[in-house]
């Protein structure tokens, strides 16, 4: 099982980043998939969690209507797409999958991890 996050970086604020994570070596389409931050010296926590079918989803108050989850079950790839970034969205984003049918921002309820991406707002 693989999951390969890319496309973080160095933005300014109000900039926009699109992080991928490809997947391998299960059932893609079969998940519920999550994406995750951590800053340095906080716990991981939810961003936001899509349902394989979307009829569950989960946003942090934080992103609500600046970040948009989305998949593409033919290449067994998810996306996290993040607008209107600001300082406080500094971490390391994992992206996850998880076997429930409905959303969770527990990090325990997913089977799946990434390794991590850098996402680094300036002010």
């Amino acid at each position: 099982v693989q999951l390969v996050e890319s496309g973080g970086g160095l933005v300014q604020t109000g900039g926009s980043l699109r992080l991928s994570c490809a997947t391998s070596g299960f059932t893609f389409k079969d998940y519920a998939i999550g994406w995750f931050r951590q800053a340095p010296g906080k716990e991981r926590e939810a961003v936001g969690c899509v349902t394989r079918l979307f009829t569950d989803t989960y946003w942090d108050n934080s992103v609500k209507g600046r970040f948009t989850i989305s998949r593409d079950n033919a290449k067994n790839t998810m996306f996290l797409e993040m607008t209107s970034l600001n300082p406080g969205d500094t971490a390391v984003y994992y992206c996850a999958t998880s076997l429930r049918r409905t959303c969770s921002s527990a990090v325990d309820d997913f089977l799946y991890w990434g390794q991590g991406t850098q996402v680094t707002v300036s002010s």
